[in-house]
């Protein structure tokens, strides 16, 4: 296929692919006997969604996509644990990882135990002093003055941890990969589990807590008691899933949409109180999932207190949220400040190495809270799976953040085995890891060519697809609305990106910290403003009045300002315009 407009290699590297003549005849097709606007129409042929799927795909019930829960290993025997909890009125303790998807599972459990009248413990190791997951100390400590014990989003590899649980029952609800025995405990509801088909290896860690909940109340309701509203905790549930990157397919279409719903009902008082003070005034998105608010939640685990994010979802207490909500936005922008003198070091350590199937980084003092996000700013970069690796003394404790298609998971799970990591673990898209610093680079060599083996850095210049040409009259809110039917949008399910031909830049202004804004028109009465995230360094500064004329390519979004809505292109790239 030819590249799209002819741009084999725009400003930012990339060559750009439109959609096939296949995909457009398909479309038209759709269009037709779906009675859909065409370009939503090729938007759903491009997600290779067929006309028959058309009409349930644009209109996902949760009813008609949530699995049964009882398809996971353990789930009747974690259900049955659970309300045996709430009957005997048992204490109990909820152990989450620091993260949003671990403070997301807690705030679910605590919020539906807290309908029967039970007070949980909330229990956030420190990501510094006690790193990912259980410990020894802090289970010992909890089995001491606990019945039970509910390890969220993580649990599935801690045999030494839960082992010395000995005085109360565990239950562990997660999606990480597990290993070839699981530890011993009352349930490991996991769908990645080695046992488990992975057909719900999609799901967050909430994802998996929600349906230990959907079971709960289905045996409640067989035993005639009402059981809490489950659906009020979905705002919870796609937090969770967007901002944990997990796949929008499948129910996790439906369980994001039907959360964006009740998110914006401001019926839970931390993300009403998160959203006001980061100026979020409309009805949330999914950008507004992954970062605006995922990022604050974050904030607490990354460079303060561990437990803020799950306290904050959790709490009914406005003042209390209002309070925790300040605390995350002050720390998210310290996070910031310690992320951008990291990520500059590591892009320079990363370049140095050249373009081998890993990039990766490591630096003595850099902060552990920020190498999850470094790491995905490296990935982004690059486009290749990325490490990155603070280093204390003789130990290094990183993160890693993959491609689609490269399992990085399951690579670093094998190079704990072969002894090249303390420890390491995690999913398809993001893990953790554990090192010596003397194994430091016979590590990362071998996980370069587990990566490579996967396909890795062979994929030469990138590509970027476009979903056809729009012309910028055609660019208005009812156009977005209508594609955004085809909605949510994130991993594993892009949102459409156009390009628009042959436009003229009339303003370019910096704004906020290092975004381009944009005044586009096509010099026939067409014009759309546009804005750059984090581009005022790059190579899309050339887009400047008098520059000459561009074709521009990027996403469409509805903007709100003082009751005028107006439609922005977020723009990703661009290249000259040959005229002919």
């Amino acid at each position: 296929m030819s590249a799209f407009l002819d741009v084999s290699d725009s400003l930012t590297g990339r060559r750009w692919v439109g959609p096939s003549l296949e995909e457009d005849r398909l479309a038209e097709a759709m269009a037709r006997d779906a009675r859909l606007d065409r370009t939503v129409a090729l938007t759903l042929v491009r997600r290779g969604v067929g006309i028959e799927q058309a009409p349930g795909f644009l209109d996902p019930k949760l009813r008609d996509l949530l699995p049964d829960p009882l398809g996971l290993r353990d789930m009747g025997t974690a259900a049955d644990r659970l309300l045996q909890a709430v009957e005997r009125r048992e204490r109990v303790a909820v152990f989450a990882d620091y993260d949003v998807d671990g403070g997301a599972s807690a705030a679910l459990l605590l919020t539906w135990l807290r309908t029967f009248g039970l007070k949980a413990t909330l229990y956030v190791p420190d990501r510094i002093e006690e790193g990912y997951g259980p410990n020894e100390p802090a289970m010992a400590r909890l089995a001491s003055t606990h019945d039970l014990i509910l390890c969220v989003d993580c649990g599935t590899l801690s045999h030494g941890p839960i082992a010395a649980a000995q005085n109360a029952d565990v239950v562990v609800l997660d999606h990480h990969l597990g290993g070839e025995t699981l530890p011993a405990c009352v349930a490991v509801v996991n769908p990645n589990r080695q046992d488990e088909s992975g057909d719900l290896g999609h799901l967050c860690a909430a994802g998996v807590v929600f349906l230990l909940l959907v079971e709960a109340n289905r045996r409640l309701k067989a035993l005639g008691r009402p059981g809490p509203d489950l659906m009020a905790m979905l705002d919870l549930v796609a937090l969770a899933t967007v901002a944990d990157v997990a796949p929008l397919t499948g129910v996790n279409r439906a369980l994001v949409r039907q959360g964006l719903a009740v998110m914006a009902r401001r019926e839970r008082p931390g993300l009403a109180a998160l959203s006001d003070i980061a100026g979020l005034h409309s009805a949330p998105t999914c950008h507004h999932l992954g970062y605006v608010l995922g990022p604050r939640v974050n904030a607490g685990g990354r460079i303060g207190q561990s437990d803020l994010g799950a306290r904050l979802l959790s709490t009914d207490d406005p003042s209390e949220a209002q309070a925790l909500a300040e605390r995350l936005h002050h720390h998210n922008s310290e996070r910031r400040e310690i992320e951008a003198g990291v990520q500059a070091a590591a892009m320079a350590q990363a370049e140095s190495r050249g373009d081998g199937p890993l990039a990766w980084a490591a630096g003595e003092g850099w902060h552990p809270g920020v190498v999850g996000i470094v790491a995905a700013r490296l990935k982004e970069a690059t486009h290749r799976p990325a490490v990155v690796i603070a280093l204390e003394g003789e130990i290094g404790k990183g993160s890693a953040r993959s491609v689609p298609g490269v399992d990085i998971g399951a690579a670093i799970q094998r190079l704990a085995a072969e002894g090249l990591l303390l420890r390491g673990g995690g999913h398809r898209m993001a893990a953790g890891l554990t090192v010596e610093r003397p194994k430091l680079e016979a590590a990362m060599d071998r996980l370069g060519e587990l990566l490579a083996k996967q396909g890795a850095g062979a994929t030469g210049p990138r590509d970027l697809p476009l979903d056809g040409l729009l012309m910028p009259k055609a660019a208005q809110p009812g156009l977005v609305e209508l594609i955004d039917r085809a909605g949510p949008f994130g991993a594993a399910a892009p949102p459409p990106r156009f390009a628009l031909s042959d436009m003229a830049v009339t303003m370019q202004r910096i704004v906020g910290t290092g975004h381009l804004k944009l005044a586009l028109t096509d010099g026939m009465g067409g014009r759309l403003d546009a804005i750059a995230f984090g581009a005022a360094e790059g190579p899309l500064r050339r887009l400047a009045p008098g520059a000459g004329r561009f074709h521009v390519a990027g996403r469409l979004e509805v903007n709100t300002w003082q009751g005028r809505r107006s439609v922005q292109l977020l723009l990703e790239d661009a290249a000259p315009a040959t005229r002919r």
